[in-house]
């Protein structure tokens, strides 16, 4: 499941005429990179959600065959990105599915970092895992970060007057029956911060370099990064 149905106001004015995840990076939309990095994993099939300038994104989609895309129209009205996911829990079935958000993409270390997330799965201690970069490599982003990772791989979120070491780098797995109750629209976070509770909110490390790409001046932090990396 891709999210890419939100208003990129923070990417303004580059969104002002076209969607956040249509804006380029190193000479590719950042969907692509997506569904790029989905495609080197063997991912099939992927779900991407639609509202903002909805038109321009099913035609750049429509000729996408690696993996195959399948919109999930919100068109009628934004969801939060976890009542986008529930909208589109009748296609994407009931075994563990990833969630990717369209404004990240890394740099690949030495192991694939999708495919490490689905071998780290371990649906009898997990509920959610989590893909989480270190704070201190990552480009584009200038939080306090979003969690700690213990040496069990469980994560803590970080209280308010704290500072955490990994932020949340926009892709998990996450089981289905999650979403049972939930309401029409809803963050995300709210399920996180359910599974934290109850010891079954784990984290995967990112190999490589995490790029944040919410802004028009992380465009060309993460291009510059791109091209650094290519002559390294």
């Amino acid at each position: 499941m891709l999210l890419a149905a939100g208003l990129g106001k923070r990417m303004r004015p580059l969104t002002d005429t076209r969607p956040k995840p249509l804006i380029e990076v190193a000479g590719k939309p950042l969907i692509d990179h997506v569904l790029d990095r989905l495609a080197a994993s063997e991912v099939e099939t992927a779900v991407v959600n639609v509202h903002y300038l909805a038109d321009q994104m099913d035609a750049h989609l429509a000729g996408r065959r690696r993996p195959k895309v399948l919109i999930s129209d919100e068109r009628a009205g934004l969801l939060d990105s976890g009542g986008g996911v529930r909208k589109a829990l009748p296609v994407l079935g009931k075994a563990p599915f990833i969630v990717c958000n369209c404004d990240s993409f890394w740099i690949e270390g030495p192991e694939n970092n999708l495919d490490a997330l689905k071998a780290a799965w371990d649906p009898e201690r997990m509920d959610i895992l989590m893909l989480v970069a270190a704070t201190a490599t990552s480009v584009g982003f200038d939080g306090r970060g979003d969690y700690h990772l213990d040496s069990e791989g469980l994560l803590a979120r970080r209280r308010e007057s704290e500072t955490a070491p990994f932020a949340y780098a926009g892709v998990l797995l996450i089981k289905p029956d999650l979403f049972e109750g939930t309401p029409e629209v809803f963050s995300l976070n709210r399920l996180f911060d359910i599974a934290e509770a109850k010891g079954r909110l784990h984290g995967k490390r990112l190999d490589g370099i995490w790029l944040h790409v919410g802004t028009p001046a992380a465009v060309a932090e993460a291009e510059a990064k791109i091209v650094h990396s290519a002559v390294e």
